[in-house]
């Protein structure tokens, strides 16, 4: 019988081995290692049942991203997000202290309603990028914004992915885990938005005049009033708290279904009315390298269990002093990020979670997603990093994640002092 320690180290391994080197995609390099790592523990006869198993076991996560995504998608197609976009230039162009922190809650949007911060630098970084090098902020300050609200986006509620992968692991429901998000999130977003924008505006003539008026490349000229978009992340955003505020006349309809509602408002509000086939196909084709990593996950999880390596790795985390326990969070988690931050949180945020029991879990999960979420800056893969780079035309995505540098650092102790102060803090928010 070979040892848990024997079957984690070598699917780690594989899963490394293959993103990184072979450069295989990232759910498939996760059933790859599950695979191994199930043929060499001792579970060859019922491999196909935990893969399968494994690869429904966040299909409710899916599901979210899945609708979530065909909203932004509407939206998008709407004029929705380019109206807003140009609304806030229109209205704040003259006053760039107060746009810089709107712009960035901008990009931050479609991140908070698909854990993806992939699909937020690709939707309203897109948008915004060209906003802020108007602004006068150099194309690395302007991808490094972009990259950081992205992760912040992705990160804040309502739907966090790595906290739900935290949380899934030990049966703890996605409930009560906003205040903690919020509290992390809002101020790194406003820091960071001032950090990265103000010394460009003092160097600038043009960043320190403000914006002209002139709403940009993509502004909703043709798009209609803003009252009208709007309509849609009203109705959302009602939707989602209705059961909270009126628990007897509302029911739970659940998050596919609300951002789906919220995709046909869109669509009703729309005067050209885009086509609905072409806004799901290009939704879920953005989606589905997101949901083929959460069927790896899945996968990698079920076998890691089943061999007995979560319980091994807890074990081991238990046996290790607190400070040693902190370090090694603050250090594997955005390591292992590097490859996929859903991954490490599922991989390692679960037995770190075991390990911390006994605070407040809401407010130490919350702390783990965020150290987890500063993975997705960490080369060589840093997907916000790269993708931030491309939408303002840096060649050289070092040179967005050198100014990230500093940002990434503050989210990285953020979410350590949320682990670290779990109980004070949770004291205090509930």
């Amino acid at each position: 019988m070979v040892s848990p320690a024997v079957v984690v180290v070598l699917m780690v391994t594989v899963f490394v081995v293959a993103a990184m080197a072979a450069r295989v995609p990232l759910g498939l390099a996760l059933a790859l290692a599950a695979t191994v790592g199930g043929l060499v523990g001792g579970l060859a006869s019922e491999l196909p049942r935990h893969l399968l198993e494994g690869s429904l076991g966040y299909l409710d996560t899916m599901l979210i991203i899945a609708s979530a995504m065909i909203f932004v998608q509407a939206t998008t197609l709407s004029g929705g997000l380019p109206a807003l976009a140009s609304a806030l230039v229109v209205r704040f162009g003259r006053r760039p202290l107060l746009l810089l922190p709107l712009l960035a809650v901008v990009v931050m949007l479609p991140g908070m309603i698909t854990g993806s911060s992939t699909a937020a630098v690709l939707t309203t970084g897109a948008l915004v990028a060209p906003v802020l090098i108007r602004l006068g902020l150099d194309r690395d300050r302007a991808g490094a914004f972009v990259a950081m609200a992205a992760i912040y986006g992705m990160l804040a509620p309502p739907v966090n992915i790595p906290a739900m992968l935290i949380g899934g692991g030990v049966d703890l429901p996605y409930v009560g885990l906003e205040p903690p998000l919020l509290l992390a999130t809002v101020p790194l977003a406003l820091v960071t938005a001032w950090y990265l924008g103000l010394p460009a505006l003092g160097r600038s003539h043009q960043g320190s005049a403000g914006l002209s008026p002139e709403p940009p490349a993509a502004a909703a000229g043709e798009s209609g009033p803003l009252g009208r978009h709007l309509v849609p992340w009203l109705t959302v955003a009602l939707l989602m708290t209705a059961e909270r505020w009126w628990p007897h006349s509302f029911l739970n309809l659940g998050l596919p279904l609300i951002f789906f509602i919220g995709a046909v408002v869109a669509w009703v509000l729309d005067g050209r009315r885009f086509a609905w086939h072409r806004c799901a196909r290009e939704a879920v084709g953005q989606a589905i390298p997101v949901l083929a990593i959460l069927a790896g996950v899945g996968m990698f999880i079920q076998v890691f269990t089943a061999t007995g390596g979560r319980g091994w790795l807890v074990v081991e985390l238990l046996s290790m002093p607190a400070l040693a326990q902190y370090g090694a969070m603050a250090v594997g988690l955005p390591l292992f990020g590097a490859v996929s931050a859903f991954g490490a949180a599922s991989v390692l945020g679960v037995p770190f979670l075991l390990a911390f029991l006994g605070r407040n879990d809401l407010v130490t999960t919350a702390g783990l997603s965020i150290v987890a979420g500063v993975g997705d800056l960490v080369p060589p893969t840093a997907l916000a990093g790269i993708f931030a780079a491309q939408v303002v035309n840096e060649p050289s995505y070092w040179k967005v994640l050198r100014r990230a540098l500093v940002p990434a650092l503050l989210t990285l102790l953020t979410g350590v002092a949320l682990v670290v102060w779990a109980e004070p803090i949770g004291r205090f928010l509930f």
